[in-house]
């Protein structure tokens, strides 16, 4: 499916087509890039799935700030949702460097590249990585990643994760939808 416009008004859409397609190919695993917890509440009840939801870390927004609040984030755990609040795989100290010194470093030219597919596309592979890298999915299974152009979600893929040392051994199996 391919969406008109990049956008959280994409979000219902995304949500239904990635639940469905995970029940079509049998996966039980589904990464969900999801800053507030509002697009991650959505596959609640859409099966029986290991929901992981994936953070910008506290900071991002500013010093200190989570920008899940303590009751999405009590109430997403309550349901089961495993949440993963950390520095992205494609950012971090390379976005440190280039913010106090300037210049371009490996990561992000990996993100602008992964970018030239959509940024959804770029957070679907890199939350998958990071889910696994934190032991949240298990190695060499197939799982739905879900991420977004700014808020919500307008991108799926079907995809077998790649430890972050190995993310070139990613593999895009499909995309289930994105922003044409």
């Amino acid at each position: 499916m391919y969406w008109e416009k990049p956008g959280k008004h994409n979000t219902d859409a995304t949500v239904s087509a990635a639940a469905k397609r995970a029940k079509e190919l049998g996966i039980k695993h589904i990464v969900v890039a999801s800053n507030s917890g509002e697009t991650a509440s959505k596959f609640i009840g859409k099966g029986s799935y290991n929901i992981v939801c994936v953070t910008h870390h506290v900071g991002y927004a500013g010093p200190g700030v989570d920008e899940m609040s303590a009751a999405m984030r009590k109430n997403l755990q309550e349901q089961g949702v495993k949440l993963l609040t950390t520095t992205h795989l494609l950012a971090g100290v390379d976005r440190g460097i280039r913010n106090k010194f300037g210049g371009v470093y490996p990561a992000e030219i990996m993100a602008q590249t992964l970018r030239i597919f959509g940024q959804g596309i770029k957070v679907c592979l890199e939350i998958g990585s990071m889910a696994l890298d934190a032991g949240l999915i298990p190695f060499g299974e197939e799982i739905i990643a879900v991420g977004g152009t700014g808020r919500g979600a307008d991108s799926a893929c079907v995809i077998v994760p790649a430890h972050s040392n190995n993310f070139f051994d990613n593999k895009v199996k499909e995309i289930i939808c994105m922003p044409r």
